[in-house]
Formats: structure tokens, C-alpha cells, sequence
């Protein structure tokens, strides 16, 4: 009896160890903990310098006037490009140079980054990147 207990109990411990594993790498991977999710910052006449279209997440760089004359390089994390192609997005849906009116959640440690919730152009049009499917 011993030696059934002896030969499940090990590859179940190696089992629950790797569950455990992958869970808090996903759980990780997934956290806000970085982002200051009660507040928003508004990024005026930010202009796109830089595009990552790239998995797990996409970024967007921008040259945002510092107030001095001068520009600041600020970023912004956006969600996956399957989920934005989802969505009506394409890696052509902003240009460099392009001018946005940009709203993040800024990070905690004050880096000049955030997570993407809104952008308006000059037109009037808001980029979102949630919201629903668009059809096929």
C-alpha cells in the first residue's frame, strides 16, 4: 500500500507544483498591480512616434509637449493584436506622426507610461481598444 501511495503521490505533487506554476505566471502576466487603475491622465497633442505591433501586448510611443518647449517620450501598453484585429484595428490604424488626444492609466512608480483607455483625434474620433466583435 505504501509503495501506491509512494509512486501517485510524487507525479501528483510534480503536477499540482506545475499547475500552481502556470497559474500565478498567467495571473501575473494579466495583473493591473502596475497601473494606477483610479486614476487618468491626459496627454494633450501627443504625437505618434512608435508603433509595437507585437504579442502580448501592443505599445504605442508618443512625443507629448513637457509644458518647457521641449517633448517628453511617454507610452502606452494596448491589448493583443488578435483582440484589436478583433475589433476592427490594424496595424495601419495609427500612422507615425499622427496627433491624438491620448488618456491612460498612469503607472504607480510615475514612469511616463500607461495603459491606453481612450484616444481622440482632431476629427472628433475616439480609438477604443475594448468594446465589441466586429463582424467578419
Amino acid at each position: 500500500m505504501k509503495e501506491l501511495v509512494r509512486s501517485k503521490a510524487g507525479p501528483a505533487a510534480i503536477a499540482l507544483c506545475l499547475i500552481v506554476g502556470f497559474v500565478s505566471v498567467a495571473l501575473a502576466h494579466h495583473s493591473f498591480s502596475p497601473f494606477n487603475m483610479t486614476e487618468s491622465k491626459v496627454l494633450l497633442n501627443a504625437t505618434v512616434k512608435k508603433i509595437e505591433w507585437t504579442n502580448p501586448h501592443t505599445w504605442f510611443w508618443f512625443d507629448v509637449p513637457d509644458g518647457k518647449g521641449g517633448t517628453e517620450l511617454w507610452g502606452a501598453e494596448g491589448m493583443s493584436p488578435n483582440y484589436l484585429d478583433r475589433r476592427g484595428w490594424s496595424r495601419n490604424r495609427l500612422k507615425l506622426g499622427d496627433k491624438l488626444e491620448l488618456t491612460i492609466h498612469p503607472m504607480k512608480n510615475g514612469d511616463k507610461a500607461g495603459m491606453w483607455m481612450t484616444a481622440k483625434r482632431p476629427n472628433g474620433e475616439v480609438l477604443v481598444m475594448g468594446g465589441t466583435i466586429t463582424d467578419p
